[in-house]
């Protein structure tokens, strides 16, 4: 990617990203329509291996982010966590703290049903901290995406020293 402005803020340790992947819950997910964005938000689970981050998304089995997926597979994503506004003496020093992710990758419709499983399985456990199960009934009527995270950064901001 492009680089971070404020290198300051930048978040390297692989604990903290995890709490920031555990913590966010919802995944802003952007795809591109011809020549024009188009961003959805979903609730999203992940694995970490090393530092290879995968991502997994469900949905309906349709619609305009599958066929947008099918044209186009390349896709960036965004999720944040700890959002707090703070204020400031002057208005230049009014901001929010926050902790983020943001990152690229490729998409995948997931057609074989024991590889949906998995998807949901991990989706739920990151949503929930609860293991779950599903049939072969459920994964017929749903699509699940498993994104290839090619890059990704995190970000930290803190609340300013007073």
């Amino acid at each position: 990617m492009n680089g971070m402005t404020r290198r300051e803020r930048q978040v390297t340790d692989m604990d903290e990203i995890i709490k920031i992947l555990d913590k966010a819950k919802v995944l802003h997910l952007g795809l591109v329509d011809g020549d024009e964005p188009y961003v959805v938000p979903m609730n999203y689970g992940y694995e970490m291996n090393g530092d290879k981050l995968t991502i997994w998304l469900h949905g309906a089995p349709q619609g305009r982010k599958i066929d947008l997926m099918k044209q186009n597979p390349k896709v960036f994503f965004e999720m944040d966590c700890d959002i707090t506004p703070f204020e400031g003496d002057v208005a230049c020093r009014y901001g929010i703290t926050y902790s983020s992710i943001m990152g690229k990758g490729t998409a995948t419709i997931v057609e074989d049903a024991e590889e949906k499983k998995h998807g949901l399985v991990v989706l739920m456990q990151t949503q929930t901290d609860k293991d779950f199960t599903f049939d072969d009934k459920i994964v017929k009527v749903v699509s699940v995406i498993k994104i290839d995270v090619s890059e990704y950064t995190a970000k930290h901001r803190p609340m300013p020293k007073r």
